[in-house]
């Protein structure tokens, strides 16, 4: 097996960059640039120098055995300064070495799985923690990461075992006298890892959102004052506000983190009769993601004059309480002048972390898929077992498959199709 080095800090100047060797040979060629045997494990403070003896860095190496590491393999780690200039000699003097080659991209945490250091499950959770941006992100992702979804689904998966195996017992022994009826203690094995599905599979659509973001559409008439608010909420001009009606055509979308939650602002066409063919192109489109919204704000002081369903949850307040005066209603928002602003977050956030209460460990479609696969032979097995032990191979094999689907939640088997997929959204460092 080759052994790959990669850069594992981000490209640029910065005051330290980290270089990282992984494989068969990452401690004796590591040993060779730094002038001198490595603690393993263990770190030191060394002077880098190239094939002809010449400095390129003074750097602090640290040195980890296999499988004491990230990859379960002879790993170093250099800490250089981070100069563009430093980065590259060392880069290209690590591929000068016979069987060291660049990393490809996900390649160090490729083999971490293979090696058995990490799951599948947290594989994509290590993607997931890397691109967290906000706290919500960080605390699912590491919820993942730490194994929290690994731990249930071997939990669940020896109950099964548990459950397959006394219905085989009965299947072997047909002909004879079982001393205990085990068919109470399957259906209790059975009922418990089904009760411990469902909520999983309910939770990750909302898992998802946190994942990639919640969306909030800013919904009214025209000129009541919608990119006003989404500029005051953003803290910048990321829309176009004029007198005239009709100035957003398109719907404009600003990110941003609210109480540590992702949230995608939209700002939306002014909902109106209109003969105008670009226009009537941008409501429609400000509808179709107004009803695809998780939360929709509607700025208007009159319910029926909007034609789109308003639900529960969604947020209803009066528009431009600048201009009022005395006469301001309770809720009320300006953009222009900022009043209401930290009222309407207040209501944003309560509503989106009363959903984000309902997220299960699982996080990912793929997970849902292999969870309600699992939950449906489950489902069908429990409905077998009525039948009587005539039909308990069906059973068996509705338990088998249940088991195989909850082995493949942590890509113990049947996802070496998806590997690739999964590991080019890393950088070549990870």
């Amino acid at each position: 097996m080759d052994t790959i080095f990669a850069l594992a800090s981000a490209q640029g100047k910065a005051g330290v960059s980290v270089i990282r060797l992984s494989g068969p040979k990452a401690i004796s060629t590591a040993s060779v640039i730094s002038g001198g045997d490595l603690p393993c494990p263990g770190r030191v403070l060394r002077v880098l120098s190239d094939c002809s003896g010449a400095r390129i860095d003074e750097a602090l190496v640290l040195a980890f055995a296999g499988p004491n590491s990230f990859t379960g393999e002879d790993t170093v780690e250099f800490q250089v300064h981070g100069s563009t200039s430093v980065v590259s000699a060392m880069l290209d003097l690590l591929g000068q070495f016979e069987d060291v080659r660049l990393s490809d991209p996900g390649e160090f945490t490729r083999r971490a799985l293979e090696n058995g250091k990490l799951d599948l499950s947290q594989v994509e959770a290590l993607a997931d923690l890397i691109d967290a941006e906000t706290e919500a992100q960080r605390v699912q992702a590491q919820a993942v990461l730490a194994g929290g979804l690994a731990d249930l689904a071997e939990r669940w998966r020896k109950d099964l075992i548990r459950a397959a195996s006394l219905i085989e017992v009965t299947i072997d022994f047909a002909d004879e006298d079982v001393p205990v009826d085990v068919t109470k203690e399957v259906k209790e094995l059975l009922a418990g890892v089904t009760a411990d599905l469902e909520p999983q599979i309910a939770g990750v659509k909302m898992a998802e959102r946190i994942r990639s973001g919640f969306e909030v559409a800013i919904i009214g008439a025209p000129n009541v004052g919608k990119s006003t608010l989404l500029n005051a909420l953003a803290g910048r001009e990321a829309a176009i506000t004029s007198e005239y009606a009709g100035t957003t055509r398109d719907v404009i979308e600003v990110r941003m983190d609210l109480a540590g939650l992702p949230v995608t602002l939209l700002d939306t066409a002014g909902l109106r009769e209109t003969d105008d063919h670009v226009e009537g192109i941008g409501i429609k489109m400000a509808k179709e993601r107004a009803e695809k919204a998780d939360l929709r704000v509607f700025l208007t002081e009159d319910r029926a004059a909007i034609d789109i369903d308003i639900s529960e949850d969604d947020i209803v307040i009066a528009p431009k309480a600048d201009l009022v005066g005395d006469g301001v209603p309770q809720k009320a928002v300006s953009g222009k002048t900022g009043q209401g602003i930290d009222m309407l977050i207040t209501d944003i956030t309560k509503v989106l972390r009363n959903r984000a209460g309902k997220v299960g460990i699982a996080t990912r479609a793929r997970h849902r898929e292999t969870m309600k696969t699992a939950y449906d032979r489950l489902q069908s097995a429990q409905d077998v077992l009525r039948y009587g032990p005539e039909y308990y191979d069906v059973a068996a094999e509705d338990m088998r498959s249940a088991i195989r689907s909850l082995e493949m939640l942590v890509g113990r088997v049947g996802v070496e199709n998806l590997l690739d997929e999964i590991f080019s959204s890393f950088c070549l460092g990870k």
